[in-house]
């Protein structure tokens, strides 16, 4: 099993979830498949993921499985935007780090 860790990336946890749930348990050359043509920005950042976690392994991506991809939730940058009347709003920008686990694709499913 290899893996491939991206920490601290400009981007949503809560929408990078929803793509790395669609791509677990699946077959590594479907996955690469479904999310070179997904619209988001987290589709591109886990294509990367998951080539690298191919890559680390030395595996082809016809015979890998995705075991886990896990999104977790890293430090929010803060900060403020100007408002009327001299006040200002906070602005969150979260961050996360995605782990992908790649194994050897044993058996049918």
């Amino acid at each position: 099993m290899s893996r491939s860790v991206l920490k601290f990336t400009r981007l949503s946890p809560t929408k990078a979830r929803l793509i790395a749930k669609e791509i677990q348990g699946m077959n590594a050359e479907l996955a690469l498949a479904a999310l070179e043509f997904m619209p988001n920005k987290a589709a591109k950042t886990l294509y990367k993921c998951v080539v690298s976690a191919l890559a680390n392994g030395s595996l082809e991506a016809k015979d890998a499985e995705i075991t886990s991809c896990r999104v977790d939730k890293g430090p929010v940058l803060r900060r403020w935007r100007p408002r009327a009347r001299g006040r200002a709003t906070k602005v969150r920008k979260p961050t996360s780090n995605i782990i992908v686990e790649v194994s050897e694709f044993k058996g049918d499913k």
